[in-house]
């Protein structure tokens, strides 16, 4: 996933003295593979590292590929008859959902091309045209299905689930959701570069102010866009730095894979960065995008007026573009 920076704009004010009643609380740490920083205003100094650590912990029970016992790794190893919690009945509702309306361009069954691709938990595989073919046969959102009682029904038991591209979205809104329960009501959730922002950032009085990076910087981390997030949740994906070559042919691959081909996918998108309401529909619809081509991604953005995005490609000359909803450019910060 593209990484988001922060941008410190300074802010400067008449009454310096003034003291503030807004306490900043912030928590940095590791999960998912990446890291969080948590930063939450109260009125006093407030500890909430124990919380935190149990919806991580709880999320990765649920949805971790790479932990053997989680609930997803036992259904991808073929248990029909565990009943999943809420935490797995929302993302595969959520999953559901954006697959139906990026016309399958979006699919968490893609887990067994992302291991032999080299991108998953499992064996990386060496692939032709056939064996991928064949792989192809344990790909397709319509090949599963969620019961009433919570049991995972799979048309083949080879069937490999992989959501990584939406489940670290929706922990963050798993860990905005535990925030909101204290009380909190100004904070700001950042996973891996994924973010949830609600109210404002208070101590600064000014609203939260996040960057998208810029491609062209690939070695320093530049933005290529500014914005203000109020109650708004973005997730980002782009392809410019996650990517491998092969050893022996010098061959390079995207991790974004296609799930109508099984090819990883090399297109003209470089990055996508969509805001949504929640994170978890964020991040799914990043990923998505990265798929796409863009003007069918610029179809589905149009007829969705909770979807906001800004899409930086390549044109016909390989020449760098980028396009953005009104939504995305009217939290620009000039």
């Amino acid at each position: 996933m593209q990484r988001i920076v922060f941008c410190c704009l300074g802010v400067f004010f008449l009454q310096c003295h003034t003291p503030t009643p807004w306490v900043k609380n912030q928590k940095i740490g590791n999960a998912f593979g990446t890291t969080y920083s948590i930063i939450y205003l109260s009125d006093s100094p407030i500890d909430y590292q124990r919380e935190i650590d149990s919806v991580v912990n709880a999320v990765n029970r649920s949805m971790s590929t790479y932990l053997p016992d989680s609930d997803i790794s036992k259904i991808n190893q073929g248990d029909s008859t565990l009943i999943v919690d809420k935490m797995f009945r929302d993302v595969f509702a959520i999953s559901t959902k954006v697959n139906k309306v990026s016309n399958g361009y979006f699919d968490p069954t893609v887990g067994v091309l992302a291991n032999a691709w080299g991108f998953g938990p499992g064996e990386q595989q060496e692939l032709d045209s056939i064996k991928v073919d064949s792989l192809l046969r344990y790909v397709g959102w319509q090949k599963v299905s969620l019961d009433a009682q919570g049991r995972v029904k799979k048309k083949h038991a080879a069937i490999r689930f992989d959501f990584n591209a939406v489940a670290k979205g929706y922990a963050i809104d798993r860990l905005g959701a535990m925030l909101d329960q204290k009380g909190i009501v100004h904070y700001l959730v950042e996973v891996g570069g994924e973010i949830l922002a609600k109210g404002q950032n208070k101590v600064k009085n000014k609203q939260w102010t996040v960057g998208v990076d810029n491609p062209n910087d690939v070695l320093v981390r530049g933005a290529a866009a500014v914005l203000n997030l109020e109650n708004a949740a973005l997730a980002s994906s782009g392809n410019y730095r996650k990517f491998r070559y092969d050893s022996e042919t010098g061959e390079k691959y995207v991790h974004t894979i296609d799930p109508l081909t099984g090819y990883t996918k090399n297109a003209k998108v470089l990055a996508a960065t969509v805001i949504a309401e929640n994170c978890a529909t964020a991040d799914a619809y990043a990923t998505a995008i990265m798929a796409m081509d863009l003007e069918m991604s610029k179809e589905v953005l149009g007829n969705d007026n909770n979807l906001d995005a800004f899409i930086i490609y390549l044109d016909k000359d390989d020449v760098m573009e980028t396009f953005m909803t009104a939504g995305f450019q009217e939290r620009l910060v000039e």
